[in-house]
């Protein structure tokens, strides 16, 4: 069984910085792309941003410039770092992995719990 176990969120001001992580467990072969993307209130889910296996990375407008993904692929982890936070980026930020292999199985579109930024002064 695999997981997706993030950590990092919680309440932060304006301008401030948090950083996100997000683990795979479990007997890895490989993972496609590794990805943060957020719900807030009343709002659809919606992409921040994607890292490939090769380090190819894709923003969503809203955070380039502030929010910088990378992934650690011995440790099966990304993370997402967060400055120059804004009121609007108050979501609960949901970790995903497409194309996750391992030895007895292949998942697609894998989901963490979810875990909650809030930036409110």
């Amino acid at each position: 069984q695999v997981q997706l176990v993030e950590s990092g969120g919680g309440l932060v001001q304006p301008g401030g910085s948090l950083r996100l992580s997000c683990a795979a467990s479990g007997v890895i072969v490989s993972i496609n792309v590794m990805g943060w993307y957020r719900q807030a209130p009343g709002k659809q889910r919606e992409l921040v941003a994607t890292i490939t296996n090769i380090g190819s990375t894709n923003y969503a407008d809203s955070v380039k410039g502030r929010f910088t993904i990378s992934r650690d692929n011995a440790k099966n982890t990304v993370y997402l770092q967060m400055n120059s936070l804004k009121p609007e980026d108050t979501a609960v930020y949901h970790c995903n992995v497409d194309r996750l292999v391992t030895p007895k199985a292949r998942y697609l579109d894998v989901w963490g719990q979810g875990t909650l930024v809030t930036v409110s002064s």
